[in-house]
């Protein structure tokens, strides 16, 4: 196997089993509403309405997104990695009485879709799995319909590469190399997953790639999309303790 397909069939095995920790990210949303839903979807208040319309929650799988788009009435495709995350996707729906479409694949793979197919793409934190954002956003751009939206989440790449340990009594070091592509799990070899009890598992980290500011803008430029809107999540306790 290549590369590229011992690095798809390594993510699949850690997100089947970060799924099965029940890590937050898997865990559907059950008590939303149509108020609740927009909200989730929209804070900033720049997304039409989606009602009718087709959106592909692509590489969000985990019954979240999927359940708020279709509680606001839209004809919703989940597109994801991994089985268990898909299957918490169906369990959404069957809470709700909603249709969602689960397929399971590779985010830089949508061959399956026609062109044009979706009217919005709806993808959450996912493309710091992959090495490249280039194949898929061209995938995206294939599989959108002319003037429909991408929404897009990534890493801050500033960021990214800080952990706790390096607190030094003022701040916290950025110590290690901004590079474009830069695999990341030899900097965080594991993920502690916290369940809903709140015990405590220890998971090999999925294969997490840095991918500069630039790199993200250029791509989805030479993709053909206009920027119409950025912002960023800020969270955590300022007072805290460090």
């Amino acid at each position: 196997m290549s590369d590229v397909g011992d690095s798809i069939r390594y993510n699949k095995e850690r997100w089947e089993e970060l799924a099965r920790a029940n890590v937050a990210y898997s865990r559907p949303f059950l008590d939303l509403d149509v108020s609740s839903a927009r909200r989730l979807l929209d804070p900033d208040g720049i997304m039409d309405e989606v009602e009718g319309k087709r959106v592909l929650c692509l590489a969000s799988g985990g019954g979240q997104q999927s359940a708020a788009f279709a509680l606001l009435g839209a004809e919703v495709t989940v597109f994801d990695i991994s089985e268990t995350q898909l299957e918490r996707d169906r369990i959404a729906a069957a809470h709700y009485g909603v249709p969602i479409r689960a397929e399971q694949g590779d985010m830089r793979d949508l061959s399956r879709f026609e062109p044009a197919s979706f009217d919005l793409v709806y993808h959450a934190y996912s493309i710091n799995f992959v090495p490249d954002v280039r194949p898929v956003h061209r995938e995206v751009a294939r599989v959108l319909q002319a003037g429909g939206m991408y929404r897009m989440e990534w890493f801050n790449p500033f960021m990214q590469t800080v952990d706790e340990t390096s607190w030094n009594g003022e701040g916290y070091l950025l110590k290690h190399a901004y590079v474009n592509g830069r695999q990341l799990t030899e900097l965080f070899p594991h993920w502690d997953v916290a369940d809903e009890q709140g015990v405590n598992q220890r998971i090999a980290s999925p294969h997490e790639y840095v991918h500069a500011l630039s790199a993200v803008v250029n791509s989805l430029a030479g993709c053909g999309f206009v920027i119409i809107h950025a912002r960023e999540d800020v969270g955590g306790d300022e007072a805290a303790e460090p």
